[in-house]
């Protein structure tokens, strides 16, 4: 147990939560950096403040035993910060029930999940935040991410619900909407749909496909979006949204008639 703060980080083995693991614990506070396979990070060497907890966000009795775990160690949990997730990409009538109902079980009943688990503690207390790292997809649509968007809108309404519902009892809630990030995502953490027989949407895919990943590449370090979390987690500003490397993007779709936005993202990956 220690008189620092903790913070519980899903999804932290690489990416943006491996970067927000290593701020939080330059800055002093205890990190518990949760995912599925901590036995294949190095991510505890960084720092004697980091240390790695089995949890897969899809399964209530992982979270729980392991928010169970972490409050042994820690003896209290500050700031969650629900990062843990992935993309399923392509058309959507080449994917499958299965796909779509496993994309909502990570970026969105996931979150759910560890939410539900660690509110009681923070009742108790009084005192804590829910960061959520949903997407400058939650705000917008790219072509082929329909499943991917879907999850991040329903996680934005989510968010903004809870934040209303948690004021009573001092649990502040905030969303990160990340624009385009310089990650391993699209080769590591992206499932893309394919259908025997159906090539319909093959020239589409082939055209827009490389623009995507050519959009990804010039994007932002994942510690841009750390210090966005570090931000939302520390600040006493009572600001819900933060959007690294996406204000333009967000702010466009707020200003720019809906027609006109929907040309301009074809125009930007020519999805025509």
């Amino acid at each position: 147990m220690s008189d620092a703060k903790t913070v519980l980080i899903t999804g932290a083995s690489s990416g943006i939560g491996r970067a927000t693991a290593e701020l939080f614990a330059s800055n002093g506070w205890n990190v518990a950096a949760t995912m599925r396979t901590p036995e294949k990070s190095a991510l505890g060497s960084v720092s004697e403040r980091i240390r790695l907890f089995t949890l897969d966000v899809t399964d209530q009795a992982s979270v729980d035993a392991a928010v169970r775990d972490v409050l042994d160690r820690f003896g209290t949990i500050d700031v969650v910060v629900n990062n843990a997730g992935y993309g399923l990409v392509g058309p959507f009538e080449a994917q499958t029930d299965a796909q779509i109902r496993r994309q909502f079980e990570c970026n969105l009943f996931g979150v759910l999940n560890v939410t539900r688990a660690v509110l009681p503690h923070m009742r108790a207390r009084r005192q804590g935040r829910i960061v959520n790292v949903a997407s400058a997809a939650g705000r917008m649509t790219i072509p082929l991410h329909s499943m991917y968007s879907a999850t991040k809108w329903a996680l934005e309404g989510f968010s903004e619900g809870l934040w209303l519902e948690l004021r009573q009892h001092n649990i502040k809630v905030k969303i990160i909407e990340p624009g385009m990030i310089k990650t391993d995502f699209f080769d590591r953490s992206r499932e893309v749909a394919t259908k025997p027989g159906l090539t319909a949407y093959d020239a589409f895919v082939d055209t827009v496909m490389p623009n995507i990943k050519a959009w990804e590449d010039a994007g932002a370090e994942p510690s841009v979006v750390a210090r966005s979390i570090w931000r939302a987690s520390t600040s006493i500003w009572p600001r819900l949204r933060y959007q690294p490397n996406a204000t333009f993007t967000v702010w466009g779709r707020s200003w720019v008639p809906g027609h006109l936005y929907v040309r301009l993202i074809r125009r930007i990956f020519n999805a025509w």
